[in-house]
């Protein structure tokens, strides 16, 4: 089966995410609920957009944690859309190309990181894969 790139963004600043649906009843919950393709390596960049794209029903996001080895150096937290992010960095070079959200009172999710430099046919590769629940993370490449 051959899939198809993820569409072309409808501006620069558009967020490239691709969600997983909510699980069935009684099916297990997912270990990777969507992928994100940033556009750069640069994290204070990256992030509001990201955030903004997020469904309603998430919440605010009150803390992220990414592979720090990842990013360009960045703050412990930062102000978006008028709240206070924390950021938790990883150190570890083997940590997962994974974001993980935590939104207190409505839960966490963990999005697969798709490196900004990926080639776009690749790239929705591993969206599709993310979204449809058959990959846990993307191994090689830089990714957060």
């Amino acid at each position: 089966m051959s899939l198809a790139p993820p569409p072309p963004p409808t501006s620069p600043t558009a967020v490239r995410l691709s969600l997983a649906a909510l699980p069935s009843y009684g099916r297990m919950p997912r270990l990777i609920d969507g992928a994100w393709w940033p556009y750069s390596y640069d994290l204070t960049s990256e992030l509001p957009k990201l955030l903004a794209g997020l469904p309603p029903a998430w919440g605010q996001i009150g803390s992220v944690t990414v592979n720090g080895a990842a990013w360009f150096p960045c703050p412990g937290r930062m102000l978006v859309a008028n709240q206070v992010v924390r950021l938790h960095l990883t150190n570890h070079p083997q940590a997962p190309p994974t974001v993980c959200l935590l939104a207190p009172g409505h839960g966490r999710w963990d999005l697969l990181v798709v490196a900004p430099d990926t080639p776009r046919v690749e790239a929705g590769r591993l969206m599709a894969s993310a979204t449809e629940g058959t990959i846990v993370a993307a191994r090689g490449g830089r990714a957060a």
